[in-house]
């Protein structure tokens, strides 16, 4: 027979769950009022949720202060370059640890993903010097070959790999398929979430990255947006409201991608987590 669910309980579920979005939430709803508020009435006490006076000249002030448009074109330009280059070097990797067999594969892997417990502030600085030797440092193409492997992504898809049955490859390799040809044609597109869910981190990583291009990039016609937000804190005043105004322009490309990979995304989240 089967159960049926209380209403109270589940209603108690919904309100709950409700309340936690909420409170989740409130800090971007603080951000867009404060994006059209004046820098005096930023930090008011009690907080104006819905300001008196709309200060939408905040969103044009903002191209005014600073090449805000350069900026823009550097993180989209960073993120998407790299973004692919991480999606290619992690599915290759997870598709030789996971469907190539030769000796010390769990061992080379388990050694590459326990990287991932290696603080980045580690080895900074030796990143740093070896970019310096190669005359890397203020360059775009440098900040891109630092990010374009993560063992994040390797394990993500070497668990998506896993559930592909061999025998399947193993009927492809009989009708004479390559193994590039399996990879392609077969191991990536029956991947897809998994592949969804690698870009939506990768690309939310790396547009949202302040340290690397701080350190990296020195010139202004190279630096990103969120180098760009910092630019409105000076020594003896901060511009909030033009701040905020660029901070919720900066989140809109990640908000538009984390919608439309989300049924992606969560089915790939499952699959990595319970499958292999």
């Amino acid at each position: 027979m089967v159960k049926k669910k209380n209403p109270l309980k589940r209603a108690l579920v919904y309100i709950a769950l409700i309340l936690l979005t909420m409170i989740t939430l409130i800090p971007l709803i603080w951000m867009l009022s404060s994006s059209l508020k004046l820098d005096k009435d930023v930090f008011s006490v009690p907080i104006q949720w819905i300001p008196h006076e709309m200060h939408w000249e905040n969103y044009t002030k903002v191209w005014e202060k600073i090449p805000l448009l350069t900026f823009t074109f550097n993180s989209v330009k960073l993120t998407v370059v790299i973004t692919v280059i991480q999606v290619l070097t992690s599915s290759f990797a997870a598709y030789g640890f996971a469907k190539c067999k030769f000796k010390g594969r769990n061992f080379l892997f388990l050694f590459y993903v326990a990287t991932m417990a290696i603080p980045w502030q580690v080895y900074m600085l030796p990143q740093y010097s070896l970019m310096n030797k190669m005359n890397l440092v203020d360059t775009h193409i440098g900040y891109i070959l630092m990010q374009s492997f993560i063992p994040f992504g390797v394990f993500l898809m070497r668990q998506a790999f896993i559930s592909i049955p061999d025998e399947l490859l193993e009927a492809a390799r009989i009708d004479g398929l390559s193994e590039y040809g399996i990879f392609s044609k077969i191991a990536l597109p029956l991947s897809k979430a998994s592949i969804t869910t690698l870009v939506i981190f990768s690309f939310v990583t790396i547009w949202n990255d302040y340290m690397g291009p701080m350190i990296y990039l020195d010139t202004e016609s190279k630096k990103t947006i969120q180098l760009g937000i910092k630019m409105f804190m000076g020594q003896y005043s901060t511009e909030w409201g033009l701040i905020m105004a660029v901070s919720v322009m900066a989140l809109i490309p990640v908000l538009i991608i984390f919608l439309i990979g989300q049924k992606q995304f969560v089915q790939g989240i499952a699959s990595s987590g319970i499958k292999g």
